[in-house]
């Protein structure tokens, strides 16, 4: 079933959205108890033709050219990297300022959506960046011990799901504009333009609050009205006898 989905993606073309995934599905294979040996075979079996696909395309061969020489490549395939370098040091410490980014006024391409992080960094620096990496670091530890502590295999299986989908949008982000992988063009959820992301993000946030919620009160209130419901048939059965 995650292959179909997958070459779905392909045939977009959407080579990121692909092996977001595959790899998505590795996790949770993994998390439900499949041998780390079956994981790994799969993965090597993978590897030639995630290889294939790359060298074949000239967009995906060129976005990993950028990322491989970014300085050598700066006025062609590297140009949108380099472009978020500059915001980057452009920001400095403390940023220049909410709204004054000049990266965003038509130099640094998509700037509102795949390259929004590169904006942040400009305008609120470091400090900025830094705490947009808290934030994320914080959805993603609470949203594992929310897996861990489901009342349910499916719950675990759900929460680690939604929390993976979630963390790894927002690492290969940053990732790719820190030159740390080739661009993917995956949006920073919350944070870049886009209604349907928007949409999507905030649900699977709402279904991993509903998991994470303690259902200890309303586990008890159902028992108690089990119990009482039981009581009345005995109370009744017992007149009736009388």
């Amino acid at each position: 079933m995650a292959g179909v989905l997958m070459l779905l993606c392909l045939k977009q073309p959407d080579f990121g959205s692909a092996v977001m995934i595959g790899v998505l599905t590795f996790v949770l294979l993994f998390t439900a108890g499949a041998k780390l040996g079956y994981i790994l075979g799969a993965i090597l079996l993978a590897a030639p033709i995630a290889y294939a696909l790359i060298v074949t395309n000239p967009v995906r061969k060129a976005r990993v050219l950028g990322y491989l020489r970014p300085f050598e490549t700066r006025q062609n395939e590297g140009y949108q990297l380099w472009e978020a370098f500059l915001s980057f040091g452009s920001g400095g410490l403390d940023g220049v300022g909410i709204g004054d980014s000049r990266q965003k006024l038509f130099y640094l391409p998509e700037a509102h959506t795949d390259f929004i992080s590169a904006i942040v960094a400009e305008e609120l620096g470091f400090i900025g960046v830094f705490l947009v990496i808290v934030a994320f670091v914080i959805v993603f530890v609470r949203g594992v011990r929310a897996a861990f502590n489901a009342p349910d295999e499916y719950g675990t299986y759900l929460a680690m799901g939604i929390t993976m989908f979630l963390g790894l949008q927002a690492f290969t982000n940053l990732a790719v504009v820190m030159g740390m992988l080739p661009t993917k063009g995956l949006a920073l959820p919350f944070l870049s333009y886009g209604g349907s992301s928007l949409l999507v993000n905030s649900a699977a946030v709402g279904v991993l609050l509903n998991i994470s919620r303690s259902r200890a009160p309303a586990d008890a209130a159902a028992l108690g009205a089990s119990v009482k419901g039981r009581a009345r048939p005995a109370r009744a059965l017992a007149g009736g006898t009388a």
